[in-house]
């Protein structure tokens, strides 16, 4: 059996790439780098960069260029045949990344490398590599007595097994329920575009009518605007309750045992490092360095936008019993509600925007930005093969016509694929032998609806941000300049600042002049009218609040979960949500719901101990933004500056070395208040 994952060069060939080649290949490949790290350890007494370390770096790459089309096919196109041998592969990249990290042989040569002469010849990334990986051999056990070291791997193999398992229960019981509608009269309010989308699922399922599921496009419309009360209770009490003991589907695809099992096992492994809690032990690799600090940095923020929020709620009660005649406003009328209120306040919604922002302009439009910022263009390359259809291909290149990255774009929601938007390595930059530079390759991938009818997709302006923001790291990954994989593009970035290119990108969805760029009426391209856009502005920070105190809830829920874990009591995590809620959060839950059983950023990503990551770096990114303020949203030698301090140099430096660089002084929250309409 020829197995296209045992001789990648370049692209992914997706179209012949197989379940049946996915065990084989893991399985070659760490037997092969196994070997040829004895091989390496055995060869010399002395180890320097070019003999111990650039090969590791090699190793290293060839292992993620093979899984990494594994890894997003699983995402993106999810098969029960996919899904096992993905499955099968967990434990063993578990065994050897443990392996690897627990190596003593390997972290002796690594300590002699920084302890010789050679270490201080060295460039700044390449010292960072190697200082990354001592502590990362001492974070993976390498210190422990025998017995601990085997106890660190068995919990990081259960580990492995135990996240992807919560993702899958979350993609089965999303795509495991819908609400199909033949009454016409049911779908009243919802938009046209959002109806359409439901006819062609009923389409698909070979039944009339209309289908709507508990894909977030498809949620949302109803959410936001279905007239009938008693549809918007069903989704909202179908959504809470995915892959939870409750709701329609309950116990079906239960995270409730899997969710006390991560965290009862990520508590042993940080006592087994030495830490008092799973906490402390994710602090280690980031900005922040101690929990208390980031408590205090989410209670200070709750401080300042408690009284606002609650503010917003009693005016939005006020609204629906007012205007409405809602005496108790449930948690399925508040999106509606909003909805109603904010047409009302600013005269206009949501809805009235998508028309202005077709795919046809936005995606255009988002290049254009990114040339201007940066003077780089971005080209569609055709004949490019991939895993589904919808799915496009660009190149991005600087005025010289030197290629500097490309990325693969996969807009719409599509059944089997994971929920969310989110931005993947495919392929990472380094420098080879001949002194040629691989090209760093990225997934960027959303849920956006479809184009139906004949139309181009239409965007909500939400939508638009959502895009900005992925495709912000997808810059971070791309224009990356250092040529070392452990810490070119997002490798080796401080995770509380990993969210500071993506949310500074959003900020030219807001602006007038990027504005135009992106948008133009889907039938006429006339582009956005100044009283919509004006509108728009007005209700930039409605319910900004609330929002923000919704974010605070899920950062300090996550925080308290892995900081308090207590063996004797388990993970209590009902408990501390219901406490994290009754201190921060303004609209009160009904018992059933189980938002901490869909709560993947932090059970089956990269985010435990780390949700907070995104209000962290929110202060970087909008005083970097104020800096475009000063100057001019598409000042030339601004942009630039960005594009060398920060996009470029990759996890090469500490993020507030590389901020001050940028900026001429640490961060200040100011910005981020105004930008959330939030008095300092």
């Amino acid at each position: 059996m020829s197995n296209p994952l045992l001789s990648l060069t370049g692209l992914p060939p997706f179209s012949q790439i197989k379940p049946e080649h996915v065990v084989p290949a893991v399985e070659y490949f760490i037997q092969q780098n196994s070997k040829q790290i004895e091989e390496l350890l055995d060869s010399h007494s002395q180890y320097t960069w070019e003999n111990l370390v650039q090969p590791l770096e090699e190793l290293d790459d060839r292992m993620n260029q093979m899984w990494s089309p594994v890894s997003h096919m699983n995402s993106v196109v999810n098969s029960d045949e996919l899904r096992e041998a993905y499955n099968a592969c967990l434990p063993k990249l578990s065994a050897y990344a443990a392996e690897m990290g627990q190596n003593q042989r390997l972290f002796n040569a690594f300590q002699q490398v920084h302890d010789s002469d050679a270490f201080q010849q060295l460039d700044v990334a390449q010292q960072k590599i190697i200082n990354n990986a001592l502590r990362d051999f001492r974070l993976a056990g390498v210190d422990l007595p025998e017995d601990k070291k085997a106890r660190y791997k068995a919990i990081q193999q259960e580990m492995s097994g135990l996240t992807a398992k919560f993702e899958e229960n979350l993609l089965d019981a999303t795509h495991g329920w819908f609400k199909h509608i033949t009454d016409e009269a049911e779908v009243a309010g919802i938009p046209s575009s959002s109806r359409a989308l439901a006819r062609q699922a009923a389409k698909e399922r070979e039944v009339e009518g209309w289908v709507f599921t508990l894909e977030f496009p498809s949620y949302y419309a109803v959410m936001s605007y279905a007239e009938a009360r008693e549809l918007r209770k069903e989704m909202y009490q179908a959504y809470v309750t995915r892959a939870s003991e409750k709701g329609p589907n309950a116990g079906q695809w239960d995270n409730s045992q899997i969710m006390e099992d991560i965290l009862r096992l990520r508590h042993e492994l940080a006592q087994i490092l030495g830490f008092s809690n799973y906490a402390e032990r994710s602090l280690v690799t980031k900005m922040a360095k101690e929990p208390e600090q980031v408590m205090s940095f989410l209670k200070d923020l709750a401080d300042r936008s408690l009284g606002m929020a609650q503010d917003e709620l009693n005016e939005l009660h006020e609204y629906a019993r007012a205007q409405h005649g809602i005496d108790k406003l449930e948690n399925w009328d508040i999106a509606y509600y909003s909805e109603k209120q904010q047409e009302e306040k600013f005269d206009f919604t949501q809805e009235d925007l998508k028309p202005y922002f077709p795919e046809t302009r936005v995606v255009p439009g988002m290049f254009e930005v990114v040339k201007r910022l940066y003077g780089l263009e971005i080209k569609e390359v055709s004949g490019v093969d991939s895993w589904h259809k919808d799915v496009r291909f660009y190149e991005i290149r600087n005025a010289d016509g030197d290629i500097r990255g490309q990325f693969y774009l996969d807009l719409y929601s599509r059944s089997k694929k994971r929920g969310g938007a989110w931005m993947d390595e495919c392929i990472s930059r380094k420098r080879n032998a001949d002194g040629s530079i691989q090209t760093p390759v990225a997934y960027l991938t959303c849920n956006f609806s479809a184009p139906v009818e004949g139309k181009p997709a239409l965007f909500t302006h939400d939508e638009v941000i959502t895009l900005f923001h992925e495709f912000g790291h997808g810059l971070h990954h791309m224009l990356t300049q250092i040529d070392y994989p452990g810490v070119s593009g997002i490798s080796g970035v401080a995770w509380d600042a990993v969210e500071l290119p993506s949310q500074f990108m959003e900020n030219w969805c807001w602006e007038r002049d990027a504005v135009d760029l992106i948008s133009g009426h889907y039938e006429n391209d006339e582009k956005l009218p100044d009283d919509l856009y004006n509108k728009m502005l007005a209700a930039k920070n409605f319910q900004s609040g609330m929002t923000m105190v919704r974010q605070l809830e899920f950062a300090m829920f996550d925080l308290r979960m892995h900081r308090e874990y207590d063996e004797a009591q388990g993970a209590r995590i009902q408990e501390i949500l219901n406490e994290v809620r009754a201190e921060v959060a303004v609209v009160p839950q009904p018992d059933y719901n189980r938002f901490q059983h869909s709560f993947s950023h932090i059970f089956a990503g990269g985010y435990a101990a780390g949700y907070y990551s995104y209000k962290w770096a929110e202060v970087l990114s909008s005083d970097a933004f104020a800096k475009f303020e000063e100057k001019g949203i598409f000042d030339r030698d601004t942009g630039v500056e960005f594009l060398e301090c920060i996009l470029e140099q990759g996890g090469a430096r500490e993020p507030m070395e590389l901020f001050v660089d940028f900026r001429g002084r640490e961060p200040e929250i100011d910005a981020l208040l105004r930008h959330s309409g939030i008095s300092a």
